[in-house]
């Protein structure tokens, strides 16, 4: 690769601003908020529409430069930091809310658009109609979120986030715009079918299929009350009859589940926080009635909620991992697993077991993903950045933690280099030899985040 002369096309292709090989960008670039450890980049580009990152992309197989897009930059695992070097490309200049469905409810977007931006358009413009959101800063993109089957508000009612996209258009690794979806034979983006339905190759597959430059993602009506009920559980076996229970209701708008030893309050108990929601005062009120009693009869006992918590609970998007930072080392990190409902008890259990042993404050937690049919479970550690032992203890947790989730029949979520080897060991060969086949088929040149999934 001639450097110099891919910085100056590229330069050509984005303008003199919005490319740079300063070392301190390149710093910047080099590293994710999580335990993963930094590595080298050659490039940064800021492309502004879906020509540039055709030609970026184009640039890129002629010179066999890598290309990693990056979102929000918030996943922790690793995901937008270069295994073999290469071009970061950082989507935040693609920020564009294209069009509003009303009637059909979806929203049309380009990938550099972030949960924060699109509710506030939406409480502004459309105050009756809700976006999936992440239980992540305001700052993540829609697009980073739904791609990596994200969850988080609304999950427990329709499912995780990635099935909530009903259209894809998409750079792909030879430079070609595809469009998946609806949009591929309609000019409304209002569904994924009935056509052969290519969207699922490109959620959780970290960029290594092509770069996702517009979607559209299904928008909800918003209740006009929504209210938390928290409960308190002695035994973590004792967690999948009250979840089943609360979900047979179908009152619920979503459902979190965890278990902390901080504050020392919580030492010893499983909070269950259900989310209630009606058009009236009235309404919500029968509904937490009916959930004090399921709590009563399945050996919770309700907890009259501070005012202080329950707003933060209330909060869209909820982004609680501050409080998890016991060590006050800036350093957050986690393990998502998606797991059946049956082993959840376990996976509490043992997680809990793993955080002491290397020393971390136990901070575990799940979601329920469309009623009890998926969980997704967070095994999350904090901590030291300045600390190199520490971040190493937090790696090492994170391991032993990807290995317990296969164990217990789940599969760890949006997981880091490690834990992507592990998954395709445990994976059904020809699955493995049909991914690894298209993979080839798409990018010959292997530039797509080189490293990722990497069937070796």
């Amino acid at each position: 690769m001639n450097k110099e002369n891919v910085f100056e096309q590229l330069e050509h292709i984005v303008g003199k601003d919005f490319v740079s090989n300063r070392e301190e960008d390149l710093y910047i670039y080099s590293q994710d908020p999580g335990a993963s450890l930094p590595r080298h980049v050659d490039f940064v580009v800021m492309p502004e529409n879906v020509e540039e990152v055709q030609k970026i992309v184009k640039l890129a197989n002629q010179e066999k430069v890598p290309v990693i897009p990056m979102g929000g930059g918030l996943t922790l695992s690793g995901l937008i930091i270069p295994v073999k070097g290469g071009i970061v490309m950082d989507m935040k200049r693609m920020n564009s809310i294209i069009e509003i469905n009303a009637l059909s409810k979806y929203a049309l977007i380009e990938a550099g658009v972030t949960t924060g931006q699109l509710l506030s358009f939406l409480n502004e413009n459309y105050p009756n109609l809700q976006p999936p959101v992440p239980d992540a800063p305001p700052s993540a993109t829609i697009a980073g979120n739904v791609l990596i089957h994200g969850s988080g508000y609304l999950s427990q009612k329709y499912g995780n986030h990635g099935a909530m996209i009903n259209g894809l258009e998409v750079v792909l690794p030879n430079g070609d715009i595809c469009k998946m979806g609806s949009c591929a034979v309609s000019k409304y983006w209002f569904a994924r079918g009935p056509i052969p339905d290519l969207i699922g190759l490109f959620i959780s597959s970290f960029g290594t299929m092509g770069i996702v430059t517009k979607l559209s993602v299904q928008l909800f009506d918003k209740p006009k009350f929504r209210e938390v009920v928290f409960g308190l559980l002695n035994d973590p076996n004792d967690i999948p009859n009250i979840l089943l229970k609360i979900t047979e209701t179908g009152l619920a708008e979503d459902v979190l589940i965890g278990m902390q030893d901080k504050p020392d309050w919580m030492k010893g108990y499983v909070f269950i926080i259900a989310y209630v929601t009606g058009e009236s005062q009235e309404e919500i009120d029968s509904h937490i009635k009916i959930f004090k009693r399921i709590y009563r009869k399945a050996k919770a006992r309700y907890m009259k909620t501070a005012e202080r918590i329950r707003k933060v609970y209330l909060e869209k998007p909820i982004f609680a991992a501050a409080a998890a930072d016991y060590r006050k080392g800036g350093g957050f990190e986690y393990v998502g697993a998606n797991m059946p409902l049956e082993n959840l008890p376990e996976a509490y259990k043992k997680g809990a077991e793993i955080s002491k042993r290397y020393g971390i404050v136990p901070t575990l937690g799940s979601r329920l993903i469309g009623g009890t049919h998926n969980i997704v479970m967070f095994f999350s550690y904090s901590f030291n950045r300045a600390d190199p032992k520490d971040m190493e203890n937090a790696r090492e947790a994170l391991h032993e933690t990807n290995k317990l989730a296969l164990e217990l029949g789940g599969i760890p979520w949006k997981a880091e280099l490690s834990g992507q080897q592990l998954i395709l060991k445990k994976m059904d060969p020809n699955y493995k030899k049909l991914f690894n086949t298209i993979r080839s088929i798409l990018d010959p040149n292997h530039i797509m985040n080189p490293g990722n999934w990497e069937v070796k």
